[in-house]
């Protein structure tokens, strides 16, 4: 159904949120702000479906319109002060709830946010301190996992003299989709040897799928949507020795089940570390876990020190894979300089939160546009990059063609820039109201050809994504 909107109708861009129909909603306020440039309104209301879109450089620039447009009005502080916590800038955000709370000193909500951004400042700062005073210890050195009893009324999975069998990923599989916790020993153990198995691989990893009957399955973002995963691996089978697979980052935040699926994925990777591949998402990243879940969920299912240690983790996981000498994998896309070779990538040192800058940042951040060249990012980090920055990259480092992943799809996937640049998303029906199919992709040796594979959601317990996320990002006023 095609609906015909008139920029003349007032009402027609909160409709169209209010449905979630937020492509809709952009639109019909572009056409409204081309008509009345200086509706204050307008731009407020466009940076919230930015917003929900995860736009959040575009939303950041429209609620900084309507404030210049009109310095008074307080939804656009709301709007700015949203986006920026969105993008980590914790002090930007900070200094536009103090005006809210300055102009409305009653307003409960509006306490609430700025108290709990200056908690966050204050607790960023406290870090940096800390940091700067000394080199930071490993949890790892804290940890005295020997002596932590697995108590007689656990019946849960357990490792096998610390290992991790198929039998105990078959257990573990069940047991998390019985909603049971996985008891803590056994988390830490794990998460403690995939920190040392990841530590000694290199930034770019590169395999060879070689024989014609040989494939590998590549999957995108799935975002704590654990039940999805499942149904991947019922689909597709599970990972094995002849089935290999690589997740494309975003394993975590947003779904409420993120616990579950990392450690899944975790499982396999100490299991056929040579045949299962993960590489680190723009979410596998302090800033995105305090804001968009996963550091909330892991401190209600374990503690805050064991959040630490995934946290240390993530920064192990590799950026990049290249396979065949062919395809180049990475969970955002391109750079924002031309220049930049394969030998670059295995130069950069990860082990850290990534820079707001550079081809570490690059890799998980950027996304493509259909026009050549390059612009400004709609996330506000990165850039977009064109079908001719592809090329060029291509070119120079002798490869055919690119996989990320970082966006939603309607159908799961998408083809662009010629063939040349491939999404993939894994996380059907995202947060519970996009919609969208997933897809993974099955290359073989033969030809590298992408095969697509589509599927939609499945059923899972009565359990809100985001339900551990920061209340700051509950976005409150229309």
């Amino acid at each position: 159904v095609v609906r015909v909107i008139s920029p003349a109708d007032s009402f027609i861009g909160t409709v169209f949120i209010s449905e979630k129909d937020y492509e809709n909603a952009i639109r019909y306020y572009t056409e409204a702000l081309e008509l009345n440039p200086s509706n204050a309104i307008y731009f407020s209301n466009r940076s919230l479906a930015y917003l929900r879109t995860e736009c959040y450089g575009y939303a950041l620039a429209d609620a900084t319109h309507a404030l210049e447009i009109d310095k008074n009005y307080i939804k656009g502080y709301y709007r700015r002060a949203t986006s920026n916590m969105a993008l980590g800038k914790f002090k930007a955000a900070l200094k536009d709830y103090e005006t809210v709370v300055r102009v409305r000193p009653n307003d409960k909500d509006a306490k609430m946010k700025y108290q709990e951004c200056n908690k966050i400042v204050k607790q960023k700062a406290f870090e940096r301190a800390i940091a700067s005073d000394e080199l930071k210890r490993s949890v790892v050195d804290s940890l005295d996992i020997e002596n932590m009893t697995i108590e007689d009324e656990y019946t849960g999975p357990k490792l096998e003299e610390g290992k991790v069998t198929l039998k105990f990923m078959k257990e573990l599989m069940d047991w998390f989709k019985d909603e049971k916790k996985l008891h803590r020993k056994c988390a830490y153990q794990m998460l403690v040897e995939v920190k040392e198995l990841l530590s000694k691989l290199p930034s770019l990893i590169e395999i060879m799928v070689k024989e014609v009957s040989d494939k590998i399955t590549i999957c995108g973002d799935t975002h704590g949507q654990y039940y999805d995963l499942l149904n991947i691996f019922e689909l597709n089978g599970l990972p094995s020795l002849t089935n290999p697979y690589l997740f494309n980052g975003d394993f975590v935040d947003r779904g409420s089940f993120s616990v579950e699926v990392i450690l899944t994925l975790f499982g396999f990777k100490l299991l056929y570390p040579d045949h299962f591949h993960l590489l680190r998402g723009n979410h596998e990243t302090d800033n995105m876990n305090q804001m968009y879940g996963f550091e909330g969920e892991v401190k209600a299912k374990y503690t805050a020190q064991m959040f630490q240690l995934f946290s240390e983790v993530f920064q192990w996981l590799p950026l990049t894979l290249c396979i065949n000498s062919k395809v180049l994998v990475m969970h955002g896309g391109l750079f924002s300089e031309d220049g930049v070779t394969l030998d670059d990538l295995k130069k950069i040192d990860r082990n850290r939160q990534p820079p707001d800058s550079g081809p570490m940042c690059d890799l998980l951040w950027s996304d493509p546009q259909p026009q050549n060249g390059r612009s400004i990012s709609k996330r506000g980090v990165s850039c977009q990059f064109g079908p001719d920055v592809t090329q060029r990259f291509l070119e120079q480092n002798k490869l055919q063609y690119i996989i990320r992943s970082h966006e939603v799809k309607a159908e799961g996937y998408e083809i662009t820039h010629s063939g040349k640049c491939i999404t993939v998303f894994s996380a059907p029906n995202y947060c519970d109201q996009m919609g969208n199919k997933a897809a993974y992709i099955h290359l073989r040796g033969s030809d590298l050809k992408p095969e697509f594979h589509q599927f939609t959601a499945v059923p899972h317990p009565n359990v809100k994504p985001m339900v551990y996320a920061n209340s700051l990002l509950q976005l409150g006023m229309m």
